[in-house]
């Protein structure tokens, strides 16, 4: 299972409502396509940082000019590819700002970035495959 954790401006029941829609007749967890798993994650739980190292905490701290108290996990099967259902529910989900952070690097990713294709540390966002090419080579 891959992971994405989206960090989106504005209030956390707003973003429900919004998975509510776009999603319908679904909660805990939200899925798409039945192969992708979305929830919201926060600090009450206990879970939300509990296996981040704190320089990535600190990253997101410093780019979102506050630490967030909660984020919409998206949990994505090894069984699809699932690079277009990511960018679809991202895209969704940072209309209004904030950023997304995946598996594959610590850059707190804008809608932006992701939309335009932007390279950072010879990644895009979500990019697994660059990714696994590149852990191959070391």
């Amino acid at each position: 299972m891959r992971s994405v954790f989206v960090f989106p401006a504005g209030e956390r029941a707003e973003t429900a409502a919004s998975l509510d829609r776009h999603l319908p007749q679904q909660r805990d967890p939200w899925t798409l396509d039945g192969n992708v798993y979305i929830e919201i994650d926060d600090q009450r739980a206990g879970s939300l940082f509990a296996d981040w190292d704190p320089d990535e905490v600190a990253v997101l701290e410093a780019t979102l000019g506050h630490r967030p108290t909660w984020a919409v996990q998206i949990d994505i099967s090894g069984r699809i590819d699932g690079t277009a259902e990511v960018h679809l529910m991202v895209a969704l989900l940072l209309r209004h700002g904030g950023v997304a952070i995946d598996d594959y690097s610590a850059h707190p990713w804008t809608l932006l970035e992701i939309e335009s294709g932007t390279v950072i540390d010879g990644l895009c966002f979500f990019d697994f495959r660059t990714y696994h090419e590149l852990r191959r080579e070391h």
